[in-house]
Protein backbone atom coordinates (compact mmCIF):
# COMPACT_ATOMS: atom_id res chain seq x y z
CA UNK A 1 0.00 0.00 0.00
CA UNK A 2 1.27 3.73 -0.48
CA UNK A 3 1.28 6.59 2.58
CA UNK A 4 1.21 8.60 -0.55
CA UNK A 5 -0.90 10.50 -2.47
CA UNK A 6 1.01 9.99 -6.02
CA UNK A 7 0.16 6.78 -4.88
CA UNK A 8 -3.73 6.60 -6.14
CA UNK A 9 -4.98 7.46 -9.30
CA UNK A 10 -8.86 8.19 -8.18
CA UNK A 11 -10.26 10.63 -5.30
CA UNK A 12 -13.42 11.06 -3.62
CA UNK A 13 -14.02 12.94 -0.44
CA UNK A 14 -15.75 11.59 2.10
CA UNK A 15 -17.38 13.56 4.49
CA UNK A 16 -17.69 12.10 8.33
CA UNK A 17 -21.58 12.31 10.42
CA UNK A 18 -22.03 12.31 13.47
CA UNK A 19 -23.51 8.80 13.72
CA UNK A 20 -20.19 7.63 12.61
CA UNK A 21 -18.32 8.09 15.52
CA UNK A 22 -18.24 5.35 18.59
CA UNK A 23 -18.90 5.08 22.24
CA UNK A 24 -14.99 6.37 22.08
CA UNK A 25 -15.46 9.30 20.37
CA UNK A 26 -13.66 8.18 16.84
CA UNK A 27 -15.21 6.85 13.41
CA UNK A 28 -15.70 3.36 14.19
CA UNK A 29 -13.59 0.49 12.52
CA UNK A 30 -16.64 -0.81 10.25
CA UNK A 31 -17.31 2.54 9.08
CA UNK A 32 -14.01 2.46 7.26
CA UNK A 33 -14.95 -0.63 5.31
CA UNK A 34 -17.95 1.14 4.52
CA UNK A 35 -16.59 3.98 3.40
CA UNK A 36 -14.49 1.53 1.62
CA UNK A 37 -17.20 0.34 -0.03
CA UNK A 38 -18.45 3.00 -1.14
CA UNK A 39 -15.61 4.71 -2.85
CA UNK A 40 -15.14 1.78 -4.73
CA UNK A 41 -18.84 0.95 -6.10
CA UNK A 42 -19.54 4.95 -6.89
CA UNK A 43 -15.76 4.36 -9.37
CA UNK A 44 -17.65 1.41 -10.54
CA UNK A 45 -21.04 2.92 -10.94
CA UNK A 46 -19.37 5.84 -13.08
CA UNK A 47 -16.97 3.30 -15.24
CA UNK A 48 -20.03 1.68 -16.27
CA UNK A 49 -21.07 -1.35 -14.15
CA UNK A 50 -24.65 -1.72 -14.47
CA UNK A 51 -26.12 -2.47 -10.43
CA UNK A 52 -29.47 -3.17 -10.98
CA UNK A 53 -29.40 -4.74 -14.22
CA UNK A 54 -25.97 -6.12 -15.40
CA UNK A 55 -25.19 -9.46 -16.06
CA UNK A 56 -21.78 -9.34 -14.32
CA UNK A 57 -21.47 -8.25 -10.71
CA UNK A 58 -18.71 -8.16 -8.41
CA UNK A 59 -18.55 -9.78 -4.77
CA UNK A 60 -16.44 -8.93 -2.31
CA UNK A 61 -14.37 -12.12 -1.05
CA UNK A 62 -11.99 -10.40 1.01
CA UNK A 63 -11.13 -7.18 2.19
CA UNK A 64 -8.40 -5.68 5.36
CA UNK A 65 -8.00 -2.29 6.68
CA UNK A 66 -5.12 -0.49 8.72
CA UNK A 67 -5.73 2.24 10.74
CA UNK A 68 -2.97 4.46 11.42
CA UNK A 69 -4.59 7.18 13.38
CA UNK A 70 -7.52 8.16 14.82
CA UNK A 71 -10.84 10.18 12.80
CA UNK A 72 -13.82 11.82 14.17
CA UNK A 73 -17.09 13.58 12.94
CA UNK A 74 -17.08 16.99 11.21
CA UNK A 75 -13.51 15.46 10.22
CA UNK A 76 -13.72 15.22 6.25
CA UNK A 77 -11.53 12.41 4.55
CA UNK A 78 -9.75 12.21 0.79
CA UNK A 79 -9.90 8.60 -0.25
CA UNK A 80 -7.61 7.70 -2.70
CA UNK A 81 -8.36 4.60 -4.95
CA UNK A 82 -6.35 2.49 -7.24
CA UNK A 83 -5.57 -1.38 -8.18
CA UNK A 84 -3.39 -3.45 -6.90
CA UNK A 85 -3.83 -6.47 -9.18
CA UNK A 86 -5.95 -7.22 -11.73
CA UNK A 87 -6.62 -10.58 -12.97
CA UNK A 88 -9.25 -12.71 -15.21
CA UNK A 89 -12.44 -12.42 -12.83
CA UNK A 90 -10.65 -11.23 -10.11
CA UNK A 91 -9.73 -7.14 -8.58
CA UNK A 92 -7.78 -5.73 -5.50
CA UNK A 93 -9.06 -2.31 -5.02
CA UNK A 94 -6.85 -0.86 -2.38
CA UNK A 95 -8.08 2.14 -0.55
CA UNK A 96 -5.90 5.03 1.64
CA UNK A 97 -7.57 7.68 4.01
CA UNK A 98 -5.99 10.84 4.57
CA UNK A 99 -7.52 13.50 6.30
CA UNK A 100 -8.83 16.57 4.28
CA UNK A 101 -5.50 18.43 3.07
CA UNK A 102 -3.30 16.45 4.56
CA UNK A 103 -0.96 13.91 3.37
CA UNK A 104 -0.82 11.64 6.00
CA UNK A 105 -2.15 8.64 5.51
CA UNK A 106 -4.67 7.81 8.40
CA UNK A 107 -5.85 4.26 7.00
CA UNK A 108 -4.95 1.94 4.68
CA UNK A 109 -6.92 -0.96 2.92
CA UNK A 110 -8.04 -3.42 0.10
CA UNK A 111 -11.25 -5.00 -1.63
CA UNK A 112 -11.00 -8.03 -3.46
CA UNK A 113 -13.65 -8.61 -5.77
CA UNK A 114 -14.60 -11.35 -7.63
CA UNK A 115 -16.89 -11.11 -10.66
CA UNK A 116 -19.49 -13.39 -11.29
CA UNK A 117 -22.55 -14.24 -13.17
CA UNK A 118 -25.92 -12.56 -11.65
CA UNK A 119 -27.75 -15.65 -11.60
CA UNK A 120 -24.92 -18.55 -11.46
CA UNK A 121 -22.67 -16.90 -9.41
CA UNK A 122 -20.04 -18.48 -11.31
CA UNK A 123 -17.10 -16.58 -11.89
CA UNK A 124 -16.98 -14.88 -14.91
CA UNK A 125 -14.42 -12.40 -16.92
CA UNK A 126 -14.48 -9.04 -16.30
CA UNK A 127 -16.34 -7.02 -18.79
CA UNK A 128 -13.95 -5.09 -21.22
CA UNK A 129 -14.67 -1.51 -20.93
CA UNK A 130 -14.43 -2.26 -17.07
CA UNK A 131 -11.48 -3.62 -17.36
CA UNK A 132 -10.33 -0.97 -19.61
CA UNK A 133 -10.94 1.70 -16.62
CA UNK A 134 -9.44 -0.64 -14.29
CA UNK A 135 -6.37 -0.58 -15.74
CA UNK A 136 -6.17 3.20 -15.46
CA UNK A 137 -5.90 2.44 -11.98
CA UNK A 138 -3.29 -0.39 -11.54
CA UNK A 139 -0.60 0.37 -9.48
CA UNK A 140 2.87 0.24 -11.78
Amino acid sequence: MSTSRDGYGHWQRIPTRWADNDVYGHVNNVVHYAFMDTVINTWLIAAGLDIQAGQEIGLCVESHCNYRASVSFPDALDAGLRVGHLGRSSVRYEVGFFLEGSDDVVAEGHFVHVFVDRTTRKPVEIPAGLRAAMEGLVVV
